[in-house]
Parts: structure tokens; sequence; C-alpha cells
């Protein structure tokens, strides 16, 4: 997700973990998400935050029945679909919260 938008987090990737976690607060219901690398204290309200060494495996071992991953990874989409997950592509869930946002 903090890849979708070009807007310099390289730069910055703790800050823009942080201003990810914000965003996902204004959507009011409940998200988990999962950082690649070490963990590091991000202040967040209903929001849970995971981190993992590589974050897809993390990810692809939570999907399950009701559950939805938001990736546009092949690959991990491919993971989360096969143990029932469905996937919404990070395009798509970055124009929803953007309304969100917007509210």
């Amino acid at each position: 997700m903090i890849g979708s938008r070009p807007d310099g987090w390289w730069r910055d990737r703790r800050g823009a973990q942080r201003r990810l976690v914000a965003e996902l607060e204004a959507l009011g219901e409940p998200v988990t998400v999962v950082f690649d690398g070490r963990p590091h204290a991000i202040e967040a309200g209903r929001v849970e935050i995971a981190f993992a060494a590589v974050a897809d495996d993390l990810i692809a071992a939570r999907a399950g029945e009701g559950v939805t991953v938001v990736t546009s990874d092949s690959g991990l989409a491919a993971r989360a679909r096969s143990a029932g997950a469905s996937v919404e592509g990070a395009g798509a869930f970055r124009h929803r919260l953007d309304e969100a946002l917007e509210r």
C-alpha cells in the first residue's frame, strides 16, 4: 500500500508507515497492517500493526475465510486465495481509503 502512491515514501519509510496507519484509522473497520522489517513504535487506535522479516509470509499465514488481503502482488494474492481469503487490489483499496479520508 505504501508504494501505491509515489509521494516520496522511500525517503522516510517509518514516516510513511505512520501516515498509512493514520489513514487506515479513518476506515472505521477492523484492519491489520503488516510491515516488513523490525518493530518500532507507531501510534494506533483500532488498527493492529504487525512486523515481519517477510511481510508476505505473515500475511499469507493469517489469510483465511472471512479475511480480505489487500495486495497487487500476484503471488501473495494466489497464496491468500488458496487459504480461503478474498483479495482486493491495492489501487481499489487506495481509492476506497481516499474516499473515507474525504468524509
